[in-house]
């Protein structure tokens, strides 16, 4: 990286950007390079803004201008540029890090790869300090040919389950599982399977029903579509089962257990008075979510709110909310969506709130979320199981890079996670 045209004032080493992690202080470090590269190394809590999407995304996804950001590349020479375009967008805190990602590198500390790595190490982590149960692929299909008395229940994006989706899944996307298992699987008697792509869904969510003491016994299914694949056995498309709104006193007794984890997780509640003392502090970021599906979001949500699907604003955490240290504030009408979100990213280390007001009060807004405009294909990270000629070997080498992440995090030591 060369520093010729900048003042080093404007530098922070790596040792100083991992400090500022340790001690909880806001700080967004942030890769310019296009998600292909970014995906190779990073560091734990780097986030991707793509040098030619700064001026799209850095205003929506980075709220307050003060806020200490720290841009690097990989050698590229993209990084000093973006710092002009940070510049020029009104960001006061704007730092290069020293010797770019040679100088994470140079001081020993460890790198990432994938996207969203901080959540699946995260997903990892739950599963081995809690062990969450699990049942391989081959066990699931057995159970589906006699007919057991199951419920597989699908923990991601509608989209994602109606693209391809395990036979006789039912859609609940993540936040929606404790309030609406009891509806799917109303017998204690059933055993509720959860089924992602991969891993991480699929672990958070089974866990959530096992934190939330739901009465069920739960698994995750082990590897999700991945496993499923590699057994060599058949996936639906197309299919459209969603589970049904929880009735009265499911709803009540989601409430309770939802807010009981939230609770153990040491989240904390708000009312609107405290949230307009939260949005007032210009000392710190505030992210605001309402955690429901795009269409009730779209029908009426509070002012100020941005959507963001409570499963996968978790698995997503680093694109929604890129500054580390920053407070979120989370809303859902029901209750149950933001408690058990909440409590997985006060988990992760987050300053997290949940909501506690009377949405009838509020004067709501319509409309579906005003994000930016989604990215296209150019340097889109693809997983090494996509497009190759050896699908099977890729993909074990990719859940072999999952195992290996809970060890990763003992060596990085900047986390934070715990695990109630």
């Amino acid at each position: 990286m060369s520093t010729s045209t900048l003042d080093r004032t404007r530098l922070l080493s790596a040792a100083a950007v991992r400090a500022a992690l340790l001690a909880g202080d806001e700080i967004a470090l942030v890769d310019v390079r296009e998600e292909q590269a970014f995906a190779l190394a990073h560091p734990l809590f780097a986030v991707q803004i793509p040098l030619s999407r700064i001026a799209i995304e850095a205003g929506w996804r980075i709220p307050r201008v003060e806020t200490p950001i720290v841009l690097y590349d990989d050698g590229e020479g993209q990084a000093e540029a973006a710092t002009r375009r940070f510049d020029a967008l009104g960001f006061t805190q704007v730092y290069l890090l020293d010797g770019g990602l040679d100088g994470w590198r140079d001081a020993g500390y460890e790198l990432f790869q994938d996207v969203n790595s901080a959540a699946k190490a995260f997903g990892e982590l739950v599963e081995y300090r809690r062990h969450t149960g699990a049942l391989c692929a081959e066990e699931v299909q057995a159970l589906i040919r006699e007919k057991a008395d199951i419920a597989i229940l699908d923990a991601r994006r509608f989209d994602e389950y109606q693209t391809m989706s395990i036979p006789t899944a039912t859609s609940v996307p993540g936040a929606e599982l404790v309030l609406r298992a009891r509806a799917v699987a109303p017998d204690p008697d059933t055993a509720i399977i959860v089924n992602c792509a991969g891993r991480t869904r699929s672990i958070i969510g089974a866990q959530s029903l096992v934190n939330a003491g739901i009465p069920n016994r739960v698994y995750a299914l082990e590897n999700g579509a991945i496993g499923w694949a590699l057994a060599g056995q058949q996936l639906e498309t197309g299919q459209r089962r969603v589970a049904p709104d929880a009735g009265p006193d499911d709803l009540a007794e989601a409430r309770v257990r939802a807010r009981d984890v939230a609770y153990r997780a040491g989240v904390k509640r708000i009312g609107w008075t405290d949230l307009a003392w939260l949005r007032a502090d210009e000392r710190r970021s505030l992210y605001q979510f309402d955690v429901r599906q795009p269409a009730p979001f779209a029908a009426g949500h509070l002012p100020g709110f941005h959507n963001a699907q409570g499963g996968q604003l978790v698995q997503e955490i680093d694109h929604y909310a890129p500054v580390r240290g920053a407070r979120i504030v989370l809303a859902d009408d029901a209750g149950p969506r933001a408690d058990m979100t909440a409590s997985w990213l006060a988990q992760m280390g987050w300053d997290v709130f949940v909501l506690d007001t009377d949405w009838a009060a509020h004067p709501l807004e319509t409309g579906h979320d005003a994000a930016p405009p989604p990215r296209g294909p150019e340097g889109r990270y693809k997983r090494p199981y996509e497009g190759t000629g050896h699908k099977a070997d890729a993909m074990q080498a990719y859940l072999d890079w999952e195992y290996g992440l809970v060890d990763q995090l003992a060596r990085d030591d900047t986390h934070g996670f715990t695990i109630i």
